[in-house]
């Protein structure tokens, strides 16, 4: 597909002059529906896109000038309203949102000024290459095989993957600059996109060229498109095939789409497409998924879709999501670590809402509750202790006091994936032990999506199936970024009972400023006993323990509560009277 690039003239100039003399406000539209054609060439790695898009005006006032960027690798040709062209100036513009590090921004002058919350339709059309391209991490210090394996997507005749905004933005977007070297600059930048898109739907259509003996398999977002149709075009050996996808709504992640020839493996619960010499690898996927689906389906209720997984050539590309689609490397057929993606997998083919820290915690969450099942709490909590460290070093990182920053670092509002993925995985871990595993479930059970309204839809369902006064957690831990605990014994009597057993009295200080209801752990000669106490932030409390002989050390947390520091956590009572 080839188009003409419009002509813009003195106009350039103009919006030139404009651009420079006023701060544009590049998030004020959103893209509210997607009705493109695709047009992929993987033999020359072109993409050539036109259609339909429906802008939004988030802003609270009247706009007439407009923004939309697509990656750098590709060129704005035609731009109208009403089948009007409409002047636009191109500029690039340096974003790390696209794995090039530049984005391809075309700046519109619209017929008429867009109301608040107003629409309209524009019909645009652009074109260029998808290579390999690992720019914006190299120019930071990435060594280019890490980069590469990182930064996979290309269109190429071997294999095609394109991810969307964050990766490869192969759609228009409009979004501020992101940098990756200015701290959690991209992850902000694109999850103040998603939200403003949270809803927008795609319509795609796509047609690919090139010399197949056989239909290739296309995916988009893990649903293969119907409408497949395969033809030869005249009497060369090019191959032409085209597919319909269907609409639907923007989750989490952005569009992405797969063209390979991929092989098939269909379970009830799961369907994997693996490259030719990848069968075993796939198998193994396929029956550690179904092994877990019975598990995740005593949590999560019914599936809503069939999950899916496709391989990626690159044994050591990193692993990408979409909801129910996960796109791995299938080179290993190591069963736990198939059994620890499905479980997230399946959770996501279960479960969706909108709010990073449920959907993307409970994933989380369900891998942790299937290393329990498997190997018990230690290796759970083992897990979680990996995640520990990430998530430890954002809390640790701050520009500003925490007290001027804790709503926007919050569960609730973060776009920091260590914090929605990672900390909200503890969430839900300390909420299971604090409310029982049966009440936690009817909770998750009672979720509806529509009638998610605000932050505290999750919070109340959770409250409703428990005696416990879980405000405090909540504002401490969702509603808030109040920090991490901090415990450690500040004193332990132990008292000889008349029946021959001790009675241990322990006093308990958090130093940190987040409360929680942490395990305590009282060994001695023969066994251990654990009890449960809640010790607010910057307080203490106290809990009696009566143990059958003389206790020799106090062990504060077992692991399943974060905490600041984990040095100050055991007590000898070598010293302690009797």
């Amino acid at each position: 597909m080839k188009f003409r690039r419009t002509s813009v003239g003195v106009f350039a100039i103009a919006c030139a002059s404009f651009v420079s003399a006023f701060s544009l406000d590049r998030e004020a539209f959103s893209v509210a529906k997607y009705d493109l054609t695709l047009q992929v060439e993987p033999e020359q790695h072109r993409l050539g896109v036109r259609g339909r898009i429906t802008l939004r005006n988030d802003s609270q006032t009247p706009q007439k000038i407009a923004v939309l960027q697509i990656s750098s690798s590709l060129d704005w040709r035609s731009v109208k309203a009403g089948d009007k062209p409409l002047q636009f100036f191109t500029q690039p513009y340096t974003s790390d949102i696209d794995h090039t590090g530049g984005l391809s921004e075309a700046i519109l002058t619209l017929p008429q000024a867009v109301a608040p919350q107003g629409t309209i339709e524009l019909e645009i059309a652009y074109e260029g290459v998808i290579l390999l391209d690992a720019t914006r991490l190299t120019r930071i210090g990435t060594p280019e095989e890490a980069a590469n394996s990182t930064d996979w997507d290309q269109i190429a005749t071997a294999f095609t993957a394109v991810r969307g905004a964050g990766y490869v933005a192969w759609y228009p977007i409009a979004t501020e600059v992101a940098n990756l070297s200015e701290g959690n600059s991209l992850f902000e930048v694109l999850g103040r996109w998603k939200a403003r898109e949270a809803g927008s739907r795609m319509q795609l259509q796509i047609a690919i060229t090139g010399n197949y003996a056989v239909i290739p398999q296309i995916l988009v977002n893990g649903v293969s498109c119907p409408g497949l149709s395969f033809e030869a075009l005249g009497n060369s050996t090019i191959r032409h095939v085209t597919a319909d996808c269907l609409s639907q709504p923007s989750r989490l992640d952005a569009p992405a789409f797969v063209v390979a020839d991929y092989q098939v493996l269909e379970r009830p619960a799961i369907e994997v497409r693996y490259l030719r010499g990848h069968a075993a690898a796939a198998t193994t996927f396929a029956d550690a998924a179904e092994k877990v689906d019975s598990f995740i389906s005593e949590w999560f209720v019914a599936r809503r879709e069939r999950a899916r997984t496709a391989d990626l050539p690159d044994p050591k590309a990193a692993s990408f999501e979409s909801g129910a689609l996960l796109l791995t490397p299938l080179a290993s057929d190591e069963s736990k670590v198939a059994g620890l993606a499905a479980a997230h997998q399946l959770t996501h083919a279960a479960f969706v809402s909108f709010r990073p820290w449920i959907e993307e915690g409970l994933a989380h969450f369900a891998q942790a509750l299937y290393l329990e099942r498997e190997k018990g709490r230690p290796s759970a909590l083992d897990y979680m202790g990996l995640h520990r460290f990430a998530f430890g070093e954002v809390e640790a990182q701050t520009t500003v006091p925490r007290s001027d920053d804790e709503a926007n670092r919050s569960l609730v509002n973060t776009t920091s994936e260590e914090l929605y993925r990672s900390k909200a995985m503890y969430v839900w871990w300390m909420l299971r032990d604090m409310i029982g595993e049966a009440s936690l479930k009817k909770a998750i059970a009672a979720y509806r999506l529509e009638q998610d309204k605000d932050a505290s839809y999750m919070p109340r369902l959770i409250a409703a199936q428990t005696q416990h006064d879980l405000e405090w957690f909540f504002e401490d831990w969702v509603y808030r970024d109040r920090g991490l605990p901090d415990f450690k014994v500040e004193s332990a009597f132990s008292r000889k009972t008349t029946n021959g057993s001790f009675m241990l009295t322990i006093t308990l200080d958090n130093l940190g400023t987040a409360g929680a209801e942490v395990p305590v752990i009282v060994k001695f000669a023969g066994g251990e006993i654990m009890r449960r106490l809640e010790v607010r932030a910057k307080n203490k409390a106290v809990i009696r323990v009566e143990v059958p002989t003389a206790p020799q050390e106090i062990v504060i947390n077992d692991g399943s509560v974060p905490e600041s520091d984990i040095t100050n956590n055991t007590f000898k009572i070598e010293s302690i009277a009797k």
